[in-house]
């Protein structure tokens, strides 16, 4: 009998293809069910980039130096908005079946946690390139600024700001998965906790002494110094690539950590059936 029980055991445990994509499958139709969030989706980066676009021509205009830097401006906004749009994208599904009380019932199903994990990773990076491609499109006509014209560095920049938004999308979930929906807050602020020294616009050494140490220890800092090094220079900086990549591993697997933690005591708790205000 206990042999059977384990054979049974592992058959749950194992990992199912089909499982995450029902899920992300559930989690598209309850996007593309609802016109006003999928257009949310492109208006908001679309906004941002018309703003900052003529703020942008507006330096143009009253400097010299000034061409560069506006293309330095833009480009920080749209990788901004990946970071932004990557963790938001993650944590908003996640509070999708926390708004509906329906996370007691997925678990009550074969789903590992790890599946949904995986599942929010892929709705996050399909409602991040919703957002941030048409607003890269309009920068081109409107300001003759191609963010792709980054070439490869681009895809680097985009997939380090995307695995810190997901590990930052991990932590908040854990904190929602301890709290309930009294933390909700907390998702839409954590990433600007971070911002002010992220060096989106403007370089580390104009921070505090004390505060360069703080941002060097927080991936997006490099990849925005990756980025000014590529527009001011023409230098790729294979060295800050590096170092994003390492911090985003580490933040990655304490993110995954805490999220399992979390998991396993709301569990034990019988949490994942009253989670709520």
């Amino acid at each position: 009998m206990s042999a059977d029980s384990a054979q049974r055991r592992g058959a749950i445990a194992s990992f199912s293809l089909r499982r995450v994509s029902a899920l992300v499958l559930r989690y598209g139709y309850l996007l593309m069910g609802s016109w006003p969030r999928l257009l949310e989706l492109a208006y908001w980066p679309s906004v941002q980039i018309i703003l900052w676009g003529f703020i942008s021509k507006y330096f143009v205009s009253q400097t010299s130096w000034a061409g560069s830097a506006a293309g330095a401006l833009l480009a920080a906004v749209l990788l901004w908005d990946i970071l932004f749009r990557g963790q938001l994208g993650y944590t908003i599904s996640f509070m999708e079946e926390l708004w509906s009380r329906n996370l007691g019932q997925l678990f009550i199903s074969p789903l590992r946690p790890y599946e949904m994990v995986l599942s929010l990773t892929v709705i996050s990076l399909i409602r991040t390139l919703i957002g941030v491609i048409p607003a890269a499109a309009l920068a081109i006509p409107l300001y003759g600024f191609s963010l792709f014209d980054l070439g490869l560095p681009l895809v680097a920049f985009f997939g380090n700001l995307m695995i810190t938004g997901w590990a930052l999308g991990l932590f908040v979930t854990a904190l929602l998965l301890r709290v309930g929906l009294g933390a909700e807050s907390v998702a839409w602020m954590a990433l600007f906790l971070i911002a002010p020294v992220s060096a989106i616009y403007y370089p580390v050494d104009v921070l505090p002494a004390w505060l360069q140490a703080v941002a060097w220890s927080l991936p997006p800092a490099y990849v925005f110094e990756g980025m000014r090094a590529i527009l001011f220079n023409g230098v790729f900086r294979g060295d800050l690539l590096v170092g994003a990549m390492l911090l985003n591993l580490v933040y990655l697997v304490l993110g995954g950590l805490t999220f399992t933690l979390s998991f396993r005591l709301a569990r034990r708790q019988g949490l994942l059936h009253q989670l709520g205000e």
